[in-house]
């Protein structure tokens, strides 16, 4: 893998108790333990697999056991490899559906969301937008609202997942420029300046929405499929 380049892998959760066993022990025991609380059957099958699966790629990366990979988290539980800072990753998934974006020596961070959920639009959109964000979405034709929200929802998550604070951050506080969606408006202080992000939009499916969120140059984009 390119230094200069972001991978982006993505496949399918199998759910079953034969995936869950096969996965189970890659784990670590802050996994484990955080997996034997989960009391939803399928949310439970759904984080062991996708982690387990994610141990499984960074091995092939760093050459090193799946379950010996230490993989700490930050004061806002920003997931980060301990014994090597600079390989960065972040992790997504919406219903069956994951991916991984995998990177060098920058922040980074990804969100996919399946855009056939019901939802009151209007009501996100007054509550995590911004008014320069909100005066573009009323705008628009009511047949183009759904993508359009599901685009810039998956890019401000995006960002506050790569600068490690979650939706604590708050959405209006980072700003997407609707007429240059690749580049913000707004950025919180303390978060770098607006001309080092990039944002970059991918589908993964025709009813997916996903977006990355870098705090550099790069060169390019793969988009590439993690099989069972």
């Amino acid at each position: 893998m390119a230094t200069d380049s972001i991978d982006i892998w993505h496949g399918y959760v199998a759910v079953d108790d034969k995936s869950t066993s096969r996965y189970w022990h890659l784990l670590d025991q802050d996994e484990q333990i955080h997996a034997g609380k989960i009391k939803n059957a399928l949310f439970r099958h759904r984080y062991i697999e996708v982690h387990g699966r994610l141990r499984k790629l960074l091995s092939q990366l760093l050459n090193q056991a799946p379950e010996k990979i230490a993989i700490k988290k930050t004061a806002f539980g920003k997931p980060y490899l301990a014994d090597y800072p600079e390989l960065v990753f972040n992790l997504s998934h919406s219903g069956d559906a994951f991916l991984i974006a995998v990177g060098y020596y920058c922040q980074l961070g990804a969100d996919l969301e399946h855009c056939q959920r019901r939802v009151d639009f209007s009501a996100l959109v007054n509550k995590c937008f911004a008014e320069e964000e909100i005066t573009y979405w009323n705008r628009l034709p009511e047949e183009q609202k759904k993508i359009a929200f599901y685009r810039l929802w998956t890019r401000k998550e995006a960002f506050v997942k790569a600068v490690g604070r979650g939706l604590a951050l708050g959405l209006k506080q980072c700003i997407v420029n609707p007429q240059h969606p690749a580049k913000f408006l707004s950025v919180p202080a303390g978060c770098g300046s607006v001309e080092t992000w990039r944002l970059v939009d991918f589908e993964l499916g025709q009813d997916s929405c996903g977006a990355i969120a870098i705090d550099k140059s790069i060169a390019g984009i793969r988009l590439l499929a993690l099989e069972p």
